[in-house]
């Protein structure tokens, strides 16, 4: 399946940044969609949904072992302490089954290659239509007469599949250095044209800037460092190990989430290790006042880069590599 094909590493090379170390290129212009499914999980036909695993190579015993979980499905609505009679479900997948993800993907996989015609983009020799999580789904392509060709066929397979798109919550973005319309329809309705979207959690302009991304990371890790500190770093029973648990298995991941889109100029470097350092301070129950060196304060908590790589860890982060931390012999979890 060739879901998360994700493109957006390119972006280094074609939008230069003072600092950066990319090449000057030039941009294409990139026009997306930003799909939303109505009900995506609710509306599954089952009956197309058993077609559509055959298809797949599922059969047999599988294939019987997976329709007994939807076999006299039965569901119930309460209200005020009420409860309805018992009605049949018909349609849809299992909520909060560890299964239903992936017979959700396969579905929308069929219902993809179902749609895909010769509109693409094209990154480093590979073309790629649509960027697939389970029902996050991105069009994209490199003209708006092209893109709608192709959320036509989309909308066209989600229909005669039984999903169908919802034309309030769809959107369109066209990443380019200068605004560029890109008008698309669903069903004669008109899909609002956006300058910024959130997908997966990461919040992409059309100009393709990265600065309020960055800003926005650093903010989340923050407040997650004052909840913290208040209620868990400065406790003194909680041994200096475990507070280093929490930094690298909470705060980190927090702060460098989407890291691999960043363009670490020197500002931004700056910026991520002061946020950096504003939680091993209080780990190591120090202050700006306290006049100690970022460097020492590191080497103190055992959190100092290894000498093969860069002197600093958000270097590491900016070269996309994953930092590796192993937590101290005995575990983190102890008391002092």
């Amino acid at each position: 399946m060739r879901f998360l094909s994700w493109p957006w590493n390119y972006r280094p090379a074609l939008y230069p940044c003072k600092g950066d170390g990319g090449h000057m290129g030039v941009c294409p212009t990139i026009h997306m969609c930003f799909v939303d499914l109505e009900k995506a999980y609710d509306r599954v036909p089952r009956g197309t949904l058993w077609g559509t695993l055959q298809e797949y190579g599922v059969g047999g015993f599988l294939l019987r072992a997976i329709q007994s979980l939807y076999q006299r499905s039965v569901s119930l609505v309460r209200m005020a302490g009420s409860k309805s009679d018992l009605f049949p479900v018909r349609v849809g997948l299992r909520q909060r089954c560890p299964l239903s993800p992936v017979l959700f993907i396969t579905f929308m996989d069929r219902i993809s290659r179902c749609s895909h015609g010769v509109e693409c983009v094209e990154f480093g020799g590979r073309r790629i239509l649509s960027l697939l999580f389970v029902d996050d789904v991105v069009l994209l392509a490199s003209s708006s007469s092209d893109l709608q060709l192709l959320l036509g066929r989309f909308a066209a397979e989600c229909e005669a599949a039984g999903m169908r798109i919802s034309t309030s919550k769809s959107e369109t973005m066209v990443l380019d250095r200068k605004r560029v319309a890109c008008q698309l329809r669903v069903g004669g309705e008109v899909l609002p044209q956006v300058e910024e979207f959130k997908y997966l959690g990461v919040l992409f302009t059309s100009e393709g800037r990265r600065d309020r991304e960055i800003d926005r990371r650093i903010g989340s890790a923050s407040a997650v460092m004052r909840t913290l500190s208040r209620s868990v770093v400065v406790k003194r029973e909680l041994s200096q190990n475990a507070k280093l648990s929490i930094y690298w298995l909470i705060y980190v991941p927090i702060l460098t989430y989407g890291r691999e889109l960043w363009v670490m100029t020197k500002r931004t470097r700056s910026r991520i290790q002061a946020a950096e350092m504003s939680f091993l301070r209080r780990v190591a129950g120090l202050s700006l006042r306290d006049r100690v060196r970022s460097s020492d304060i590191r080497e103190g908590l055992g959190t100092a880069a290894p000498p093969d790589r860069k002197e600093s860890f958000e270097v590491v982060w900016a070269s996309g590599q994953d930092a590796s931390w192993t937590p101290p012999r005995g575990g983190v979890s102890g008391m002092s």
